[in-house]
């Protein structure tokens, strides 16, 4: 099970529980599914109990295991725990990299306008940013304009200095209502540059598919018990997108990016065959993997509105 599938099923059960006359009010359309917090219990938690107590007539808490006892024997879902005041908690059972794989499919961005002749370009690019997350998961825009601080530069001398890739992700990996710093470290095409390792990643992912074809084979999914780090990554990707568009915080999407880069950056090692290696179903289903990754990570950039090159 993935966290967008567990998203569905916690809909599912609100819905059930409504029919069963066990809850009232109206069912969301979407809940909102993130990581656990440092502390927490277990790996995925939702806030949906706080989201529907009050039209239930009930008690967040008492939403909450009313929802933990329908989704407790969820296939897929190995735990479900109520924490604080109805949190709902999950663990969930080991990915399938097979499925990742074939659930992965590029993203087509289309330009937005994001604002009047005029409007400084932090503004722009946020609400850009946010347009773009909120078109790609059916959001309707919100009723008010991303409230965006300034730069304390002029637009002008920051475009020049560093570029625009470099502006825009350092706009959009800081809060909308916090001051974005630029320094010459956007610059440094290195390991210490958040930006370049996600657009490395990217390009590697690239290296990897060419170099495999030299070799004589193609991606193919299969199964990848040694990648957990990166599996998590993808599996997550769905749900950074719907809290992104939710909160319209494009910085949740570039931290996301940085996350699935460096998964790949230290997965990449174990894809193509060493010294006389035959290629193998395992290589194939690797490759399938890097090759998902730079898939997603290509997208990611684009809603960013930041070019992703497939070679370094």
């Amino acid at each position: 099970m993935t966290p967008a599938d567990l998203s569905r099923y916690v809909v599912s059960a609100v819905r059930r529980a409504v029919e069963d006359g066990e809850l009232s009010g109206a069912v969301p359309v979407r809940v909102v599914i993130e990581r656990t917090r440092p502390g927490g219990v277990g790996e995925y938690a939702t806030p949906v109990a706080f989201q529907i107590a009050k039209g239930a007539g009930r008690r967040p808490a008492e939403v909450a295991e009313v929802l933990a006892r329908r989704l407790g024997g969820v296939a897929g879902i190995e735990r479900v725990d109520v924490t604080g005041a109805g949190f709902l908690n999950f663990a969930l059972s080991p990915l399938s990299a097979a499925r990742l794989v074939r659930d992965v499919r590029p993203v087509i961005v289309t330009d937005v306008e994001a604002g009047v002749p005029g409007t400084p370009a932090r503004e722009r690019l946020v609400r850009a940013a946010v347009a773009r997350i909120e078109a790609l998961q059916g959001v309707p825009p919100g009723p008010e304009p991303v409230a965006v601080a300034p730069v304390a530069r002029r637009d002008g001398d920051v475009l020049a200095r560093y570029g625009a890739d470099a502006v825009a992700w350092a706009v959009l990996t800081t809060p909308a209502r916090e001051t974005p710093e630029f320094s010459d470290a956007l610059l440094v095409q290195g390991e210490d540059n958040e930006l370049f390792r996600v657009r490395y990643a990217h390009a590697r992912a690239h290296a990897l598919v060419r170099n495999a074809d030299q070799l004589g084979f193609r991606p193919e999914a299969g199964e990848v018990p040694d990648a957990p780090r990166l599996l998590r990554a993808l599996a997550d990707h769905p749900v950074v997108l719907e809290a992104a568009a939710h909160h319209r915080a494009p910085e949740r999407l570039a931290r996301h990016l940085v996350e699935l880069a460096d998964a790949l950056l230290d997965f990449q090692y174990r894809v193509l065959p060493k010294g006389d290696e035959k290629p193998s179903a395992a290589h194939r289903a690797r490759l399938a993997l890097a090759e998902a990754a730079g898939t997603v990570l290509a997208g990611g950039l684009a809603l960013l509105g930041i070019d992703a090159p497939t070679r370094l």
